[in-house]
């Protein structure tokens, strides 16, 4: 197998998908502006920094989902779709995604967003495969708040990546090739663990780190 892992926020979209979301949440008045957005703004410069608590972010960015539905959510996600993420999709982004499907590679998106948000965001880049932090749902389907298993951020990219391959009978032994496409500082450790590592429009201290190593670095975005 040669694999192709791709970060989501900021790699294959010039934005992060969770923070748009739940400003989003806001514009359809599911949320109180000030409220949701200084809160927002906190976690994502803690993202930012290294320093995020993702179970508490979870517990934040998820409530609006219980509090509405399951029906209410998925037509909400669709307006999202048409209306934020399909325009902030580049050619470039979807043109890269492609060469690797062409050059046979197995493509995955990695990213420490939750699957609510990704996987219709996944489906839109024509990857079928999506490893992103799953949520916690009670018998209705409604997000409890919680984390299923282990969070697909940071290490937990590493431990989710594996994870996925054991499912399939594989290890890293049966990995042929294997890249990883990101733009954080946050995804050292799955950086670190493929063969070609890809700093994609990368943050100013990840740039530093891929400059010193010697990796390949990739600007799809200006």
């Amino acid at each position: 197998m040669k694999l192709a892992l791709f970060d989501l926020d900021h790699t294959l979209l010039p934005l992060d998908s969770d923070y748009s979301w739940g400003q989003f949440t806001v514009d359809i008045g599911w949320r109180d502006a000030e409220t949701h957005t200084r809160a927002n703004d906190a976690f994502y410069e803690q993202y930012k920094a290294g320093t995020l608590d993702i179970n508490a972010y979870i517990r934040f960015s998820v409530a609006p989902l219980a509090e509405h539905g399951v029906e209410r959510s998925d037509a909400a996600h669709r307006r999202f779709m048409d209306e934020v993420i399909r325009p902030a999709m580049r050619p470039q982004a979807l043109d890269l995604v492609r060469q690797h499907q062409a050059a046979g590679d197995q493509v995955v998106i990695v990213t420490a967003t939750n699957e609510f948000v990704t996987r219709p965001i996944a489906q839109a880049f024509g990857v079928s495969e999506l490893i992103a932090i799953e949520l916690e749902r009670d018998p209705q389907g409604n997000p409890t708040g919680g984390i299923r298993g282990t969070p697909s951020f940071r290490e937990g990219k590493v431990v989710r990546v594996e994870q996925w391959l054991a499912a399939r009978g594989l290890g890293w032994a049966d990995v042929t090739h294997s890249s990883f496409y990101s733009d954080s500082l946050n995804d050292l450790p799955l950086l670190e663990k493929v063969r070609e590592p890809v700093a994609t429009n990368p943050d100013e201290r990840l740039r530093a780190i891929a400059i010193d190593r010697g990796w390949r670095i990739l600007n799809l975005f200006e």
